[in-house]
């Protein structure tokens, strides 16, 4: 895989693998101990029925493996 910046990632449109529009990236979490990356935190543009665990602001937690592509908005398997 490519070398993406973060900067590159900011405000980026979060897409579902079958089209729908899921939301905003808000932020990224990763394991200090480790570096590997977590989460992406995504402010939600739909109805909350997506089946991601939330956060006490009601952003989205995105696990990073079910990132299947990015490039202009970031695909995610639903």
């Amino acid at each position: 895989m490519p070398t993406i910046l973060a900067e590159n990632l900011s405000e980026k449109a979060i897409t579902g693998s079958d089209g729908t529009h899921i939301g905003i990236l808000h932020n990224i979490t990763m394991d200090v101990e480790n570096g590997q990356l977590k989460n992406l935190i995504v402010d939600p543009k739909v109805d909350g029925n997506e089946n991601f665990a939330t956060d006490d602001y009601g952003h989205y937690l995105i696990p990073v493996d079910r990132v299947t592509a990015v490039k202009d908005h970031v695909i995610v398997r639903r």
